[in-house]
């Protein structure tokens, strides 16, 4: 493909992107997977340079852009070189008009600048968007330093005693250590997380927003084996994903529930007031993920994040109502915006005074807003906010 040709497919790579950001259809990835399937023609090479156009657009604009060449004639003024390419060839994008759309503006959406934690300074917001790290977490119960060391000659020990990193694109499927559920891929924030719920060491403990269970599988490793763990979702697909993973990892003290979303109280009164602890990761606005995920900035809107911080309150006051007295709640959210963190805490607080906040000590993260926050330049982790609640 000619470099004209390959930014008219970034063109409309993003035009794929864009639309299903304002439809809430599937993520970058995915979509580029699909675009690429049907366009066997472009080489290794031209999917390379495709890909690189589309994410600089993505990273670059905060504000949804009206369509993929929008987004790229907006880039034409940071990298010059790009204007040469649109120049009406075979396969290439129209030459540039004087009065076409153009994208503009920041890196994060305006509407949504004011509502960062307030330690979020300069350096922090430019981190959101620089290339994740690849972080593995070794379960103790099954490996050593030594292993690791020995499989990854790379790896570089974390913050946190079973947190690694590893160069990017190392490829772990392949290996044994892997193979055997002794490692997982998992960021060092999630990680922190779960270390904070097993600081008490609670015999059971229900991860009311599972998900896969990465988070399940991380308690279960750092806790005895007669510990009871139970992970639920309402997401039937995203909670099959934790069975292999459990088999895999040898974690037989975890059992799964399926909820039916707005009638989990009924699959859950067994557990009223019988858990020591109560994980709720809950949905978010994924804030904290944008080195990972950039395209979320284009699906959030003030109306969806209302609907996510009222998701988030029901979802704490679900979890509460399982802890037993003397028990723990951890909210925790993969966002730095204070709707969904600290104003969710004290939200919490203020209607339920028999609760009070447990200071857990961590090697990683700064105390803010009756819990902790866990950034991509201070902690070189995904983006966290979560507090550690007491029921007296």
């Amino acid at each position: 493909m000619t470099p004209s040709a390959r930014l008219q497919a970034a063109i409309e790579l993003l035009d794929w992107i864009i639309a299903a950001a304002r439809d809430n259809g599937g993520s970058a990835d995915n979509i580029a997977k699909k675009f690429f399937k049907e366009r066997r023609y472009a080489g290794s090479g031209d999917r390379r340079a495709i890909r690189e156009h589309v994410y600089a657009a993505i990273r670059r604009w905060g504000e949804r852009p009206k369509n993929g060449r929008a987004a790229l004639l907006g880039l034409v003024a940071e990298q010059p070189e790009l204007r040469e390419f649109f120049n009406g060839s075979n396969y290439g994008p129209a030459e540039i008009a004087a009065d076409e759309p153009v994208a503009s503006g920041e890196q994060i959406p305006a509407w949504l600048v004011d509502g960062f934690a307030g330690l979020i300074d300069e350096p922090e917001r430019n981190a959101l968007f620089d290339r994740a790290p690849l972080h593995i977490r070794v379960n103790g119960q099954r490996s050593t330093e030594v292993e690791v060391k020995e499989t990854w000659p790379e790896a570089v020990g974390l913050a946190l005693p079973q947190g690694y990193e590893l160069p990017a694109g190392t490829q772990l499927e392949d290996k044994r250590l892997f193979r055997e559920g002794a490692v997982e891929i998992q960021d060092l924030g999630s990680q922190a997380i779960a270390m904070a719920g097993a600081a008490a060491e609670p015999k059971l403990v229900l991860d009311l927003c599972a998900g896969a269970g990465g988070k399940t599988l991380a308690l279960s490793a750092m806790l005895p084996p007669e510990s009871k763990l139970i992970a639920a979702d309402t997401d039937r697909g995203r909670l099959s994903r934790i069975e292999p993973r459990k088999r895999r990892a040898s974690a037989r003290n975890i059992e799964t529930i399926l909820l039916a979303p707005g009638k989990e109280v009924d699959s859950l009164e067994h557990l009223k007031g019988c858990c020591d602890l109560v994980l709720v990761d809950a949905p978010c606005s994924g804030t904290g993920t944008w080195r990972r995920n950039p395209e979320l900035r284009w699906r959030m809107t003030p109306k969806r994040l209302a609907h996510t911080t009222e998701l988030q309150q029901r979802l704490m006051d679900l979890g509460s109502e399982m802890v037993k007295p003397g028990g723990r709640l951890i909210y925790a959210v993969c966002s730095l915006l204070d709707a969904e963190g600290g104003d969710q805490t004290d939200k919490f607080l203020d209607n339920h005074p028999q609760w009070q906040e447990k200071s857990i000590d961590l090697p990683i993260g700064r105390p803010y807003r009756k819990g902790i926050i866990l950034s991509p330049h201070h902690d070189g982790t995904d983006g966290f906010y979560f507090t550690c609640l007491e029921k007296l």
